[in-house]
């Protein structure tokens, strides 16, 4: 290793050590621990207690009201949207059943048991339980899955890939979702007049590029109109739906599960394609899951079985009578619901709709990209929070712009919502089953399940979503292969930051003088002191930082008081307040700090340094100078090209790493870098 010294620049690697050594500084030699009661933010319940949103905890209704229409308004925007297209794909183009009665039937059939077994049974009674302290998603329930110390062997490191997997192609359903539900709704002007036919994607550009320019300034006052609005949305497409059931109540014969097992037996092959389609009415249940976190379980399960399942089937049931009566109106049939003085007023409500449904994706890109960092699978990036009293109201700007530019492509690649459903599906179909696998080990390592008890139960899901799987597969040559090629890049992006962090962890750790050994040598040598704080950042909370190191050396001086402050991102969302910051004092001027965040919180230096002060540690911010490690990733001479791609792409990610300077809030003018070079 070769080193050299410079003022803040580049990334670096400093400062936050894996989540499996957290515990390892309770064994060091110490003259007094001290733990902070951290005040906890606004929003935020009591952070000692453990409890999960999703417990049964009652809570004052009104709360809880609150609670349920913004869950209509976050959590159900994507699900909500479907009937701009769903069923109008069931029998739109050469993949669609004959428009006949009994195909009707049958079809409404498969969506209502759809939503019954994979939305209402397997999503909201059984995987909305598997929470992380309250939170949903992949990386989530991966994190409750395979703990960090209990990712050993092939088994584990096999089904951790797939939970990142996962994680990556929810960036997929993330392009897709904005772009498919803002066409649909622009679709309604063709119904309006052909006239407006040209100006279709025009407009879904411009409403697009309108919503991801808004994302910078927060979108905390718009949100709170999103859950009216969706309750505004859900009454008018069941009241729409409930109007031409009134006239063709036989369309109700289609709850009856033997309809679709006689369209299966009749269809055969066609109906088997037909899956594909179906399958759109189910595309917002990754989402539920992810968005959980929000608003808790029981809100999420009143607005889902209150109003939008009847809603929903309602509206799907319309379609269905309206085909019956008038088969040409299969081109758009939720459009051709509405009476002609309320098609205007219900464009405009699909299109805020859609808006809606695209922003509750565009925030769960951002919620997912702050997890991958802070669980290290994605490099370091700028995370701006919008909004002083929220903490989940977070913007990304590089997710955003790149987002922007994916939905942007979709819509001038494909040009409608019939084209772009052949795209849909997929990724979402891949994800709910590796959510699937993953909760057969939560499920045994949470709740202590049998084996045949948990394998049962999944294995029941993926019969059922196998069949839409297959389905999906069939439209991977018409659009299908762009979320999965897309997730397969970003799950090679995230793997391989993840494995290269660990490898230079590994180099680093190999290193590190023990400090007990470190601090004997300075007791016996007695360095010269000189006047001040300086702050080293470590990744291990008992090795010696290799920058106070290179600083002795180079410099032959040390600060009157040192701190080697370790930043640790746990496997959970929010650690309880009592765990906080923990403080070992170990004589000569220097401390030990460790600092303990969640993955959904921020590790902002000036907290750290207020809790600091708070306990008798002084360590005013213009008053300190910040010393940091920045590894310069050199690839290994002679490795093969198969292997040293990966180097390189990890190095390539490295020098572009957010520099810790910016990501941890230091003032530019108080850091000093101290560089090496490493390979690996």
């Amino acid at each position: 290793m070769q080193s050299e010294a410079r003022r803040a620049g580049p990334p670096a690697e400093c400062g936050i050590g894996p989540a499996e050594t957290g515990r390892a500084a309770l064994g060091l030699p110490r003259r007094e621990r001290l733990r902070h009661n951290r005040l906890r933010s606004p929003g935020q319940g009591p952070a000692d207690s453990g409890t999960a949103l999703t417990t049964d905890t009652p809570e004052p209704q009104a709360r809880q009201r609150w609670l349920t229409l913004g869950a209509l308004g976050v959590v159900f925007g994507d699900i909500g949207t479907s009937p701009l297209y769903a069923l109008r794909e069931c029998f739109a183009g050469h993949s669609g059943a004959a428009l006949t009665a009994a195909n009707v039937l049958g079809v409404l059939s498969l969506i209502f048991w759809s939503l019954i077994f994979i939305i209402s049974i397997k999503y909201l009674v059984f995987i909305c339980r598997a929470d992380n302290k309250g939170e949903g998603g992949p990386l989530a329930l991966l994190a409750l899955a395979f703990p960090e110390r209990a990712r050993r062997g092939r088994v584990a490191l096999a089904f951790t890939g797939l939970g990142v997997f996962g994680a990556a192609l929810m960036y997929g359903d993330g392009m897709i979702t904005p772009p498919i539900t803002v066409l649909g709704a622009m679709e309604g002007l063709k119904v309006a007049t052909s006239r407006l036919a040209p100006y279709v994607v025009p407009l879904a550009l411009g409403i697009l590029v309108g919503l991801f320019w808004i994302q910078r300034v927060g979108t905390g006052g718009v949100a709170r109109i999103f859950g009216p609005v969706m309750l505004v949305w859900f009454v008018t497409i069941a009241a729409l739906g409930l109007a031409e059931v009134v006239r063709h109540p036989g369309i109700l014969l289609a709850m009856n599960p033997v309809h679709a097992v006689e369209f299966f037996a009749r269809e055969g092959w066609l109906a088997f394609r037909v899956l594909g389609a179906v399958f759109l009415v189910l595309t917002g249940g990754e989402a539920l899951y992810a968005d959980m976190g929000h608003f808790g379980l029981q809100p999420i399960r009143r607005a889902w079985f209150g109003l939008v399942l009847p809603a929903l089937f309602l509206n799907y049931l319309g379609q269905g009578a309206l085909l019956l009566r008038a088969p040409d109106a299969a081109v758009n049939p939720f459009y051709r619901l509405a009476p002609e003085w309320a098609l205007w007023p219900l464009l405009i409500l699909a299109t805020a709709a859609a808006i809606i449904a695209s922003q509750a994706l565009i925030s769960g890109v951002f919620s997912l990209t702050m997890q991958a960092v802070q669980l290290g699978y994605l490099p370091r990036v700028e995370i701006r929070h919008t909004s002083p009293t929220e903490r989940g109201q977070i913007y990304v700007p590089l997710a955003n712009w790149l987002l922007l530019l994916a939905c942007a492509g979709l819509v001038l690649g494909f040009q409608s919502s019939s084209r772009l459903a052949a795209a849909y599906g997929l990724a979402v179909t891949l994800t709910m089953l590796v959510t699937t696998l993953l909760f057969y080990f939560a499920a045994r390592r949470r709740w202590g399940w049998s084996n045949l008890r948990a394998l049962g139960l999944c294995a029941g899901f993926c019969l059922l979503q196998l069949p839409f799987l297959g389905a999906n597969l069939l439209k991977f040559p018409e659009g299908g292969w762009f979320p999965v090629i897309l997730g397969g890049l970003i799950y090679g992006l995230m793997r391989t930051w993840n494995w290269g962090r660990r490898r230079l962890r590994e180099r680093l750790e190999a290193a590190l003088l023990p400090f007990d050994m470190f601090l004997a040598e300075v007791e016996e040598r007695q360095p010269h002191r000189v006047g001040g704080t300086a702050v080293f950042m470590s990744g291990s909370p008992t090795g010696t930082p290799l920058a106070l190191l290179h600083n002795l050396k180079h410099n032959r001086v040390l600060h009157e008081r040192i701190v080697l402050l370790t930043i640790k991102i746990e496997e959970e969302p929010r650690v309880p307040a009592t765990e906080r910051l923990e403080i070992i004092r170990h004589g000569q001027g220097f401390y030990r700090v460790v600092a303990r965040f969640g993955f959904m919180e921020e590790a902002n230096m000036k907290d750290i340094l207020r809790l600091c002060s708070e306990q008798n540690l002084q360590l005013k911010l213009s008053e300190t100078t910040f010393f940091l490690s920045r590894e310069t990733i050199v690839c290994r001479a002679g490795t093969p090209w198969y292997r040293a791609w990966r180097q390189r792409l990890f190095a390539f990610l490295s020098r572009n790493n957010l520099s810790p300077t910016a990501f941890f809030g230091l003032p530019a003018n108080r850091v000093v870098e101290l560089g090496m070079q490493v390979e690996i």
